[in-house]
């Protein structure tokens, strides 16, 4: 299909790119544990997703229509953006589109920790956030939801390498299915309106060689799926405020060890023991 189609009507394919990106950190005391918990909130709270949404929204050829916002007590917020497959006049709009105004907009209040949810025109983006430690291990991690759902000619898959270099993503689960049909004049019906055999088909070959990659795909059905976890744990990138220097040998290759079992759970979803 490397033509394009001539359709008869609305492209109503529905594209969804679904993933989780996982973040690893050491944090032994209880102190650590909060302290990366605060870190985590900090740098990933609504106002930086927010942004990310805008340049996503941007990237795939969208339009951002109107912005909403609620923080809650104790922490937490959600982002509604409505956004247009088509560029709308900037009088039906509350904020002017695809401009910087819009950004200065959004990024005009603070939130602590963040859902962070936009609309396309019969299509949407939604992102949400989970930090966590585990009350008895060493281990902390940071987990992030993304749906990215399309409805038309725009695709969602444009957006994958910005999202995945967006975040410190050790582990990468994703998910790409395309459902519906459309028609081409003569009435025939395309299930497809782009090529595709792997996710892996839209993510830059530098960024592939810092991860291993297994795909399971259903071809028959339209349904994609990947998931990547990274090569090498560089230590110093897994310790939260401790200098690895400080630490034995054996200490560094135990730590190394429980970051490496806690990765390879989440990546095969099955617990170690």
């Amino acid at each position: 299909m490397k033509d394009k189609i001539q359709l008869y009507g609305f492209n109503n394919l529905t594209k969804t790119l679904s993933f989780n990106i996982y973040d690893i950190s050491y944090a032994k005391t209880d102190r650590e544990k909060k302290e990366y918990i605060d870190y985590i909130d900090e740098q990933y709270n609504s106002e930086r997703l927010t942004n990310i949404l805008i340049h996503v929204t941007e990237s795939i050829g969208a339009c951002a229509l109107n912005i909403s916002k609620q923080d809650y007590d104790p922490q937490g917020a959600s982002v509604t953006i409505l956004i247009s497959e088509d560029v709308i006049d900037p009088e039906q709009m509350d904020v002017t589109c695809n401009q910087s105004a819009l950004a200065r907009h959004i990024l005009a209040s603070h939130a602590m920790r963040d859902d962070v949810v936009a609309h396309l025109d019969k299509s949407h983006i939604t992102v949400h956030t989970y930090p966590e430690f585990h009350p008895y291990n060493d281990i902390s991690s940071f987990r992030v939801d993304i749906d990215v759902s399309t409805c038309g000619k725009i695709s969602p898959l444009v957006a994958l390498d910005y999202l995945i270099g967006s975040f410190d993503s050790d582990i990468i689960t994703m998910d790409y299915r395309v459902r519906g049909f459309t028609r081409d004049v003569d009435g025939k019906k395309f299930y497809k309106d782009h090529e595709i055999n792997s996710i892996q088909n839209f993510i830059d070959p530098k960024t592939l060689t810092r991860y291993d990659a297994i795909d399971v795909n259903v071809y028959q059905s339209n349904i994609f799926h990947t998931k990547m976890m990274l090569k090498e744990i560089v230590l110093a990138d897994y310790l939260f405020n401790v200098d690895p220097r400080e630490l034995s040998p054996e200490t560094r290759l135990s730590i190394k060890d429980q970051i490496q079992k806690e990765m390879l759970e989440i990546y095969y979803g099955m617990n170690v023991y």
